[in-house]
């Protein structure tokens, strides 16, 4: 679990992040979701390391952030698994390379080791027959999967995904979105997602974090967002059409359940 414990910061003396308080529970999708400068990039970057807030502190399952120090910093980044939004692909390397890559540094497995492990993450990700080939010659689709297989080959307890969706198609997002999912269960990862992909939100938001304007403005889940009474969130939510459609069925949906 992670937890935000009165998270503000200031960027050239201008507030961006307000008091932020919010759990990131293990074992579970947990989803930041919120429009583009309401500051849901700033609070993951937070999470992470790579900014520090000026007021309040981030614990990992009760270990201060703040309080760590540089043995302990180390520790933790190699409990970490991090997907950036462009896959963050080595040009040069092959996908074997690029997976074994975090195992050369944080590791002290053997060359054979290293091997082992990052075929084993290939194959997870449904990448079987793609060792021996170059970010150039796949899809965006399986670079994508590639980056979650480099991500998951330190075996983390943490996994951070910055808008693993960006550029891709739907049905392609929709097998990014499981296999996210699949993993997070399989593994029992605290998985954070920072997105503003409603079918994300609707298809694995099991644990919801909306950021308004630098303020967490409302937690839950995929089913208690329709029941949310925060004016900012359904404005985010239902801005189309389409979604207002799929909020009256999936409504229907649920109340036949009950």
């Amino acid at each position: 679990m992670i937890e935000a414990r009165n998270v503000s910061k200031f960027f050239a003396g201008q507030q961006v992040l307000y008091d932020i308080n919010a759990t990131f529970e293990t074992g579970k999708t947990n989803l930041i979701i919120g429009q583009s400068g309401s500051g849901k990039t700033v609070l993951m970057k937070c999470l992470i390391g790579l900014f520090q807030p000026e007021e309040g502190d981030i614990l990992y399952d009760g270990r201060s952030f703040k309080e760590m120090n540089a043995q302990q910093l180390r520790q933790l980044r190699a409990e970490i698994g991090m997907l950036f939004q462009g896959s963050a692909l080595f040009d040069n390397e092959t996908v074997l390379g690029n997976v074994m890559f975090p195992l050369k540094m944080l590791s002290s497995m053997s060359h054979h080791e290293q091997v082992e492990r990052a075929q084993f993450c290939i194959n997870r990700v449904g990448l079987e027959n793609a060792d021996n080939k170059y970010p150039s010659e796949i899809s965006g689709g399986m670079q994508k999967r590639v980056a979650i297989a480099r991500a998951i080959a330190l075996n983390p307890k943490y996994l951070f995904c910055d808008e693993p969706n960006s550029g891709l198609d739907p049905k392609t997002s929709i097998r990014i979105d499981e296999l996210l999912s699949d993993i997070t269960h399989e593994y029992n990862i605290t998985t954070v997602i920072n997105t503003h992909d409603m079918n994300s939100v609707l298809g694995i938001g099991e644990h919801i974090i909306f950021i308004n304007k630098g303020h967490c403005d409302w937690t839950g889940n995929d089913r208690s967002i329709f029941k949310s009474d925060s004016k900012s969130l359904y404005e985010f939510v239902f801005a189309s059409k389409l979604f207002q459609e799929v909020k009256n069925f999936l409504e229907r949906e649920y109340e036949a359940e009950e």
